[in-house]
């Protein structure tokens, strides 16, 4: 009773103020329309990963001495297939001054065969000679050329700064967080957008070809292919709009639904902008979630708003009673999406804890825009005769699929349905125990295999014996550790055995190197290519190499591990990590710790870590907070459940069809399962609400469900339908991140429908076997 009055309250003040209503939400809509046309799009790299993961804590303990993962790698390739002329060198040299003189590169770690750093050493008569792979004098002549060539022989940079067919040439470089120069943090996607028009656009020709990659330039990709969202947003809203309008038959009732929708859009874009959040290229999608759940409870609204009218009501009162009537069950679903997707801030990771930010603020604000403003607006409307008509005129063929669905409800129709979704569920439980954690293809998994990025990674990757997929093992020890030899010792066995794990392509450190300086120091005898026993002899090894070759700190007592493997996939990294941490126990001592991990790979290896680490708690969270708002609403253990259980068992299914398709799990994926279940859950909550006032009145379950189904069945099947569809044009996209979320949503709009007309019935069939008596 209590629930009651405080929703007549609503209702009576909402309505006594229609037009104050209607201002408020002008205001406001004006207002954050402003905001979010100043919204932008907002990369970070930090945003990708979990900092607090124990990985990261190494990768940021040493970032300073070796560097981040925000790599930047640019090959300049000669398309004749030698790099050795002058336009070739003109156009490297190019390269890298153009690259050192952009805003936000760590210009300390630009390196090519133009650097200073890039060196050689040989033997000579009286001892060893060496310097600058590109002489301070070169010049481009056929001598010159020649002098080069044996200097990056002796450098033994072949397959990492040139590459092993010597068509091409590599320029390297990271991004830094903060701009010294503006203080403020690098703007990703307008980095990538210079990479673009500086450097390939300029030096790109016939003769030359340039090849980038890192994650600054995946994400400017990304944020292009984004663009093409504005498109499928918009035939999304075609689409829904002919589907409203076959459903409503009212072209004023077609509009007001998808406007209030899209006034919720605008409302979380704006928010979004007040709060100071940009939006992420990965969560570019979201505000069509936003739209879409809109206009699911925008048809509950107009279907009821209908039915009254039909039954006699004037607008106002139509509008009233459905207000009254919706308000409960649909602030309940809302709620649950919010809190549900609140939930994905339990996860350290940047990225899904804005989008749960982003997805929540914008299901919150339907509350507001299709549960207030749509009746209020509604209220307004002056139906026609003819409508009245059309919409009271009774629907032979719909109400015979009402009463066949009905069946479901049945005793023997629901152990039927119940053993077949078990079956289902036990299948599906099987098949995604083998999901994958983790990227699954080559190249970048947000975009498809012939983007002109992954055909870059797949050059460089072919062409060089190193690639943007490298792991540092950070190797820990005391201040001049490089001077004892057991400590290099002991690291050069950990890298001999690391060197021999499927998915590591090559390796280098400190130790190998010094083996190789050793071996010049003794005519270039490769006998000689060992770790040197007497200390002074270890010294001058080791003393060549410098500081920014990235194999060692200043006082010695860092000395990382480079693995560079073939490629970033989850059973890759998943293989790699394993082995580390094998070796790790049986290396470790007092006087030396070998840690994971820094670099690219490293950083993956800690998302993916993190991510399966978050994805039951995850779940946990989710149906925790649907199971405690269905019991507050319902108060009732059986409505849950009925309510709860299809949710899971399409959760289930969804996770086996990922595995079928060679989806990882990801941080782009792993919200999506959150998402998918925020949606199904009004299906179920709208249907059960006509339900439990029916049964609590005496009616059988299928008399029950029948009548929920004459009042809001065609409503649920139109909203999966409707929704589906919308989300299935996404298969076009140019994003593969994309194309897998839609096909996923597809699957999980349509099953969570069915689930809440077919197995919900089912369920309650169990769980309701006789009818309550009837209240006098």
């Amino acid at each position: 009773m209590k629930s009651n009055s405080v929703i007549s309250f609503c209702e009576r003040f909402v309505f006594r103020h229609r037009l104050a209503v209607i201002f408020v939400f002008l205001l406001a809509t004006v207002f954050l329309c402003y905001k979010a046309t100043q919204i932008k799009l907002d990369a970070a790299f930090t945003k990708n990963i979990p900092l607090k993961h124990e990985y990261m804590q190494t990768y940021l303990k040493h970032q300073k001495d070796f560097g981040g993962a925000n790599n930047i790698l640019i090959s300049v390739c000669d398309t004749r297939g030698n790099i050795f002329n002058e336009e070739f060198f003109t156009s490297l040299k190019g390269v890298h001054d153009q690259l050192f003189f952009i805003s936000g590169i760590d210009r300390i770690q630009v390196k090519s065969l133009y650097s200073p750093s890039t060196r050689f050493i040989e033997v000579v008569e009286d001892g060893f000679a060496g310097g600058p792979v590109i002489p301070a004098d070169f010049q481009p002549t056929p001598e010159g050329m020649k002098i080069v060539k044996g200097n990056i022989e002796k450098a033994g940079i072949v397959g990492r700064s040139v590459s092993d067919d010597y068509s091409c040439a590599m320029v390297t470089a990271q991004l830094l967080d903060i701009d010294p120069n503006t203080k403020k943090k690098v703007d990703t996607i307008t980095f990538a957008e210079t990479l673009e028009r500086d450097i390939r656009e300029k030096y790109e020709n016939d003769n030359i070809s340039v090849h980038i990659i890192g994650f600054s330039k995946m994400v400017g990709d990304v944020a292009e292919g984004a663009k093409g969202v504005v498109v499928f947003f918009a035939i999304a809203i075609g689409i829904t709009a002919l589907m409203v309008l076959f459903f409503s038959k009212s072209i004023l009732l077609t509009v007001l639904p998808i406007v209030c929708s899209l006034i919720a859009v605008v409302w979380q874009m704006g928010l979004l902008s007040v709060i100071g959040f940009g939006i992420d290229p990965m969560s570019i999608l979201v505000p069509f979630l936003v739209f879409a759940i809109g206009v699911s409870h925008g048809v509950q609204m107009i279907n009821s708003v209908g039915k009254q009218v039909a039954a006699g009501d004037d607008s106002k009162m139509a509008a009233q009673k459905s207000f009254n009537r919706l308000l409960v069950p649909g602030g309940i679903a809302l709620l649950s999406d919010t809190v549900g997707f609140l939930t994905l801030l339990t996860i350290e990771i940047g990225i899904i804890r804005e989008l749960a930010i982003t997805a929540s603020l914008g299901v919150a604000v339907i509350i507001l825009t299709n549960l207030i403003l749509l009746p209020v607006l509604m209220s307004y409307i002056k139906f026609s005769e003819r409508f009245k008509a059309n919409v009271s005129k009774p629907n032979h063929f719909a109400d015979g699929v009402w009463q066949l669905i009905s069946g479901f409800a049945k005793p023997v129709p629901a152990m039927i349905v119940i053993l077949c979704v078990s079956v289902l569920f036990y299948i599906g439980h099987q098949q995604s125990k083998d999901m994958k954690i983790g990227d699954l293809h080559a190249g970048a998994p947000a975009l498809h295999e012939e983007s002109r990025y992954n055909q870059d990674t797949f050059l460089i990757t072919d062409r060089y014996a190193i690639s943007v997929d490298y792991m540092r093992v950070i190797v820990e020890a005391k201040p001049e550790a490089c001077t004892y030899h057991d400590v290099m010792e002991r690291i050069d066995r950990f890298q001999w055995r690391l060197e021999n794990v499927a998915g590591v392509q090559s390796a280098i450190s400190l130790a190998s190197v010094s083996k190789r300086v050793n071996e010049g120091f003794n005519e270039g005898n490769p006998k000689w290519r060992t770790i040197p026993r007497n200390t002074q002899s270890l010294v001058q090894a080791t003393s060549r190499v410098e500081t920014s070759t990235g194999l060692l700190n200043r006082d010695c007592s860092v000395m990382p591990i480079i693995l560079f493997m073939e490629d970033h996939k989850a059973e890759t990294i998943e293989r790699v990590v394993a082995k580390v941490k094998e070796l790790k126990q049986e290396f470790d001592t007092d006087n030396i710790k070998f840690q994971l991990a820094s670099g690219p790979v490293g950083v993956m290896a800690a998302t993916n870590e993190a991510v399966a680490a978050a994805q039951e708690p995850m779940m946990y969270y989710v149906y925790g907070a649907v199971v405690l708002l269905c019991l507050l609403s319902f108060r009732s253990i059986r409505a849950t459940i009925a309510v709860v259980l299809p949710l899971f068992v399409v959760s289930t299914l969804a996770q086996a069809l990922m595995t079928k398709l060679n989806i990882g799990l990801t941080v782009s994926t792993l919200p999506v399962i959150a998402l998918g279940v925020g949606i199904g859950v009004d299906y179920g909550i709208y249907i059960l609400s006509s339900m439990v006032g029916l049964i609590n009145q005496g009616k059988t379950i299928p008399e029950a469900y029948l009548a929920a189904l004459r009042e809001r069945g065609s409503a649920v099947f139109f909203t999966g339908i409707t929704l589906a569809i919308g989300v299935s044009t996404w298969v076009l996209s140019a994003l593969k991140f994309q194309v897998d979320m839609g096909i996923l949503l597809t699957f999980m709009f349509l099953v969570n429908m069915l689930g809440a007309v077919i197995v919900l019935p089912a369920i309650s069939a169990i769980l309701w076997p006789k009818p309550k008596n009837k209240k006098k």
